[in-house]
């Protein structure tokens, strides 16, 4: 379907303009092609179709799907599978104008009738076409699609030059362009070509008329093989009206189930013999034509039809139907924001170099052990995460205010002082014979006490707490005082690191290719 540019005249936006006329083209009475069907017939259809008259190939692709239960099924689920996905809204940038307009299409796009819309819209599949009209309303200035109202195709036609361009029958039966911003024309192919001979249907076709064959083949075969042959006997002597008795005493007793007859004449009972191998021979033929149409409509058989193979076969066969269904998901978005989310933006805010974009997506389950792992890992090492994104990646929500909230624990300190040296940095000042106590910056505790040496100054946020120690320290002891706290930067950083990939880490194995790659070469110069 080429993008339509032209700009739509306001006035036919409002009201309905491709609704069904009893008395006009758009008859909504169905015709009935498929009543007798046969190769010749049903050839004769399609080729119809081909060169432009769809009429009949869109009624007998109706009829399919109501006299075929399997068919019925199978395109229903495919349909069903797309039309109850997650519809998000992606804004065109983060500029304020761009962020109201996905917003405005967002808050639409919370309708109960959305999933039947998009379910009618997915006509297209079995067809390979379909047309919704879009019915806008224009309030307080504003405009907005109120419904989404499926048409019948056969109320529709393909220019005859390319088969591919859509007409609308107006109600004097005249082909017309359908008008600009007024109908979602969607087209979701099973195979490349014309739009009419990529719907399902052209398959399914042929299927469910040999499978008809066969149906009324079986049936005809139960009513002659599935009772036993009653048989009437009568004696030689037996007059003109016994015999018509007898006669109607064999008809009418497999419905009546009762009769009478005279003392000489005899009614048997004849089994025919074992027919189970060729009454088979019918269910597997349907069979088999039911699983061709699964093959074409779903991609596979296993989440239809009984097959062996088990659990894993039937894994497999559903990622071949997520495969089709990510498909027809990524077409139908393509179609809606075509049809409908610009047509929309420009109706109220003109033409646009950038527009928001729906994408339908089936919500996966988050992988949090992995994630919460990652962000481990990754974090300490500089990486910047929003909080706001980590939450809806987990389903949760933003705290409301005052809410009581999980934080982590407070830091303590049982490796003899070395994570509470993370963030002090300070040296010391005092006098001989005295102590002093550092403080990190916020802390309401003594992370270290320290001996002081005199004459050094204290580091600006670190709080000095002088007490009279019982003796005089050290010269060793002093000089490991400052080679610790100016060894603390460099070390810090390797413990976060090496804490971080512990983390994360699942085995010890993981654990040392983590740190050989985290630690290919170590700057030992700001010790």
């Amino acid at each position: 379907m080429a993008e339509r540019t032209a700009r739509p005249e306001t006035a036919l936006l409002t009201r309905e303009i491709a609704g069904a006329t009893l008395a006009g083209v758009r008859s909504p009475l169905p015709g009935y092609p498929a009543d007798g069907l046969d190769p010749v017939r049903l050839a004769a259809i399609l080729r119809q179709a081909d060169q432009g008259d769809a009429t009949a190939f869109l009624d007998l692709a109706e009829t399919i799907e109501e006299r075929d239960p399997h068919y019925l099924g199978v395109l229903a689920t495919r349909k069903r599978s797309v039309a109850q996905l997650e519809l998000k809204v992606e804004a065109a940038s983060d500029a304020a104008a761009d962020l109201d307009r996905a917003e405005m299409v967002r808050a639409w796009l919370a309708r109960d009738e959305l999933a039947a819309e998009l379910f009618d819209i997915l006509d297209s599949l079995g067809k390979g076409v379909s047309f919704t009209e879009i019915i806008w309303e224009k309030s307080a200035g504003q405009w907005r699609p109120v419904r989404l109202e499926w048409r019948d195709p056969r109320w529709f036609r393909l220019d005859r030059r390319d088969l591919a361009t859509p007409l609308m029958l107006a109600a004097d039966g005249s082909e017309t362009p359908l008008p600009p911003f007024k109908f979602i024309a969607a087209r979701i192919a099973a195979k490349s070509g014309l739009p009419l001979r990529g719907g399902l249907a052209r398959v399914a076709a042929w299927a469910w008329m040999f499978k008809a064959y066969t149906q009324r083949d079986w049936a005809i075969f139960t009513q002659t093989y599935g009772q036993p042959l009653r048989l009437g006997r009568y004696g030689a002597g037996a007059s003109e009206a016994d015999r018509d008795t007898l006669f109607r005493a064999v008809a009418n007793i497999a419905g009546d189930c009762a009769a009478i007859v005279p003392e000489s004449m005899q009614i048997e009972f004849v089994q025919p013999p074992s027919l189970a191998g060729a009454a088979e021979l019918y269910e597997r033929r349907a069979d088999w034509l039911d699983r061709q149409v699964s093959k074409a409509v779903l991609g596979q058989t296993t989440t239809t039809d009984a097959v062996a193979g088990g659990h894993a076969v039937s894994r497999e066969h559903r990622l071949v139907q997520e495969d089709i269904e990510r498909a027809d998901a990524r077409a139908l978005t393509a179609i809606l924001n075509r049809d409908l989310v610009r047509p929309w933006v420009e109706l109220e805010w003109g033409p646009q170099p950038r527009y928001p974009r729906l994408a339908l997506v089936r919500p996966e389950a988050e992988d949090i052990e992995r994630m919460a792992r990652t962000l481990a890992l990754l974090v300490p090492l500089g990486l910047r995460v929003e909080t706001a994104e980590v939450r809806d990646r987990l389903g949760l929500a933003d705290p409301a205010p005052g809410a009581e909230t999980l934080a982590a624990p407070a830091a303590t300190d049982p490796g003899g002082g070395m994570a509470s040296l993370n963030g002090v940095l300070g040296v010391f000042k005092g006098g001989p014979g005295h102590r002093a106590t550092l403080t990190a910056p916020g802390a309401e505790g003594p992370s270290a006490a320290l001996p002081a040496p005199p004459g050094i100054e204290a580091a600006p946020g670190v709080r000095m707490q002088a007490e009279a120690p019982p003796v005089t320290p050290d010269a060793p002891a002093l000089l490991a005082a400052r080679l610790e706290a100016a060894a603390q930067p460099a070390i810090a950083g390797w413990l976060a690191r090496i804490e971080a990939i512990l983390a994360a880490a699942g085995s010890l194995e993981e654990a040392r290719e983590m740190l050989l790659a985290a630690f290919p070469d170590v700057d030992a110069g700001p010790l």
